[in-house]
């Protein structure tokens, strides 16, 4: 049995009666009310909530002051009295005043999904960034429904929803909370900065960013410890690893990479929780390539695929360079496989099988550093030499009399940032330099032979 903040405490555990409301809107959507139901699920036993029974109501639309109808809310009332439930937790986003009647009318405490989501990042914040972005969002959450908080404020021992900040903070008034909405972002900012510097620093030593993006759960920290040996919590559980984590690693040519392990991706994930990771998040927009890794044997996996493009659609990074990772191919059957995707810019792995992630390595190197070049350069441009082993792995080296034979892989973009000084030596191109040229004033013409 978990462990609670409450069985620490010495005070009552939360049961709770989980409620969907499935609308004519919902209906229109790409995920089944049932699976967002049996993800709500999964949501409150990560949060270390006891789930005593679940409820739906299937109704044109949301009724403006109790979410659900009047008629259902009496039901919810007994059916909490019965089982001795004192949370109910919505799997909808619900306003402050609909919080403020639900909670008149049931005298238990009342939680929407995104307050649920909230509450686990919360959980499972611990580096200094984390915890600051955790409470930014909760802090953005709060305000606008602070006159919708009644008894929330007022229960005593914590639990879902009062975790993050803190009790005391919850109570501020909007001035005081719009004055540390404002620090914490001040804050992130000084965070932002430093990660620009780190970022500019891998890049002027030719380092490139991998960065690693999925449905939460579907094997991105797996991934990450496997090939790197990182030392990265690991467990079969939502949103199991929070803070991102960044790992050398060397491909099979001997280019070293940094990867990056990113916060997992959900569906309706809250908008402010969004806004307040973009500090992380922003290692995807740098990144020189996006591994989007994909729970192959989910049964909502097309469904999941596109809450992750939304996403990265959401943050300016849609149209980088990505490699979908098809995991836990362990898990699937033979017809499961035949509906995987197979082409250039897929892989199918087990994060623990070794040679599955031999082949991943391979695709990475052949993404980041591209096509193959020969160039042949004068033995005494060590400035030369030494830009083609930044930009791409060195496969042959031979010596001529006055030059140096290279056989290059290299990526496109760091091939067409080097400018006209290495194509100028590219063996399959001639190349006629102006006179200022080696000053790296001039142009070039080149002309295919």
């Amino acid at each position: 049995m978990k462990q609670t903040i409450h069985d620490v405490e010495g005070t009552m555990e939360e049961k709770a009666v989980l409620v969907s409301l499935v609308t004519n809107e919902l209906k229109r959507t790409d995920f089944s009310s049932e699976y967002s139901l049996q993800e709500l699920v999964n949501l409150a036993e990560t949060a270390g909530v006891e789930v005593l029974e679940t409820m739906v109501q299937n109704k044109e639309s949301a009724d403006t002051k109790w979410f659900i109808g009047k008629g259902k809310v009496e039901e919810l009332k007994m059916m909490l009295t019965e089982l001795g439930g004192n949370t109910a937790i919505f799997d909808q986003e619900l306003s402050g005043a609909q919080v403020r009647n639900l909670e008149e009318a049931l005298d238990v405490k009342i939680i929407d999904r995104t307050q649920l989501i909230l509450d686990i990042f919360a959980q499972r914040a611990k580096t200094r960034e984390g915890i600051l972005q955790v409470e930014l969002a909760q802090l953005s959450y709060l305000l606008p429904r602070l006159s919708g908080q009644g008894k929330n404020l007022s229960r005593l021992g914590g639990g879902i929803g009062t975790r993050g900040p803190g009790e005391s903070k919850l109570e501020m008034d909007r001035r005081h909370i719009r004055e540390r909405i404002s620090e914490l972002k001040r804050q992130l900012q000084e965070v932002v900065r430093h990660r620009t510097l780190h970022r500019e620093r891998r890049k002027k030593a030719g380092i490139f960013q991998v960065a690693l993006v999925g449905y939460t759960n579907a094997g991105k920290s797996t991934i990450l410890r496997q090939l790197t040996n990182a030392d990265v919590y690991v467990e079969n559980q939502l949103f199991a690893t929070l803070d991102p984590t960044s790992r050398s690693l060397e491909l099979p040519g001997g280019k070293e990479i940094v990867m990056t392990d990113t916060v997992g991706f959900i569906q309706n994930l809250p908008h402010d929780l969004v806004a307040a990771f973009r500090a992380t998040l922003e290692e995807v927009c740098e990144a020189d390539l996006v591994l989007h890794v994909v729970d192959s044997s989910s049964p909502m996996r097309s469904e999941q695929m596109k809450v992750v493009g939304d996403v990265l659609q959401e943050l300016g990074a849609h149209g980088k360079e990505q490699i979908t990772v098809f995991n836990k191919i362990d898990l699937c059957g033979a017809a499961e496989l035949e509906m995987l995707t197979a082409d250039s810019d897929s892989v199918r792995v087990s994060a623990y099988n070794n040679a599955d992630l031999e082949r991943l390595t391979f695709a990475i190197q052949e993404k980041l550093l591209g096509d193959t070049k020969t160039f042949r350069i004068p033995a005494d441009r060590g400035d030369l030499i030494a830009k083609l082993y930044r930009i791409g792995d060195v496969l042959e080296q031979e010596a001529e009399e006055e030059s140096l034979l290279f056989k290059v892989r290299v990526n496109a973009d760091d091939y067409a940032k080097s400018g006209y000084m290495l194509t100028a030596y590219e063996l399959d191109r001639t190349a006629v330099p102006s006179q200022n040229a080696e000053d790296g004033t001039g142009t070039v013409e080149v002309f295919d032979r």
